[in-house]
């Protein structure tokens, strides 16, 4: 089974401005589908709150920060500051997470694994537990 882990992407300086870049099946642990962001998340919000099915996700600040907090089936937790735009966050299927503690001006760049499908959310914890098992 994959487990969550960071992921250190290219990263190339130059005086006129760095460059980092993401390529499916290279960088990445799977073939990219979709890409969104989140931003101008309020202070104090916590997005997230689920798991998926089947979706892959690598989660990047490309601006700001946040924490992401992945929480196992028996409750525990494990948590991430992401404030680098070179390194992402892997998540695999099956993982429960929510994002907190949003800088101003927080942008997070979401790296899919699969195209948007509302059945693949796991919204309730108890339910996430039972399919994780």
């Amino acid at each position: 089974m994959k487990s969550v882990h960071l992921i250190d992407l290219p990263k190339f300086l130059d005086p006129r401005g760095n460059l980092t870049f993401a390529q499916s099946d290279s960088q990445l642990p799977f073939s990219l589908k979709r890409v969104f962001w989140t931003y101008d998340v309020p202070g104090g919000a916590i997005r997230g709150g689920h798991a998926y099915h089947e979706q892959e996700e690598v989660v990047i600040a490309l601006s700001g920060s946040f924490e992401v907090v992945v929480t196992r089936v028996d409750s525990s937790t494990r948590r991430f500051t992401l404030n680098r735009s070179f390194q992402g966050l892997y998540l695999p299927p099956l993982t429960w997470r929510h994002m907190e503690n949003f800088s101003t001006n927080a942008l997070i760049f979401h790296l899919a694994s699969t195209h948007f499908s509302e059945g693949d959310y796991i919204y309730d914890f108890d339910d996430y537990v039972r399919h994780s098992v």
